[in-house]
């Protein structure tokens, strides 16, 4: 069965939820996403937090608001992240 018969995309963009923690650039913000993994080596949950800059081109996302960010082109030196939607404000 090839790749045209299904209708998923060939690639598939990662998405992410976070929560807004700077809005200072202009159409950059920076979220922080926490992932819960298990430790390598004991296997205990551990929270993982890493910030991503993400482009928001009409500057709507403040800080605090839960937004989901998607996977895209690189625009600048750090953003690789866009905004999708803001979740919650």
């Amino acid at each position: 069965m090839s790749d045209s018969a299904t209708n998923t995309p060939a690639t598939k963009r990662k998405t992410r939820v976070g929560l807004v923690v700077s809005d200072k650039m202009d159409k950059t913000i920076v979220v922080e996403y926490v992932a819960r993994v298990p430790h390598p080596r004991f296997n205990k949950i551990i929270k993982q937090t890493k910030k991503f800059y993400v482009h928001d081109e009409k500057g709507e996302a403040k800080v605090g608001d839960k937004v989901r960010i998607v996977e895209s082109r690189p625009t600048s030196k750090l953003k690789r992240w866009a905004l999708d939607s803001i979740l919650t404000h």
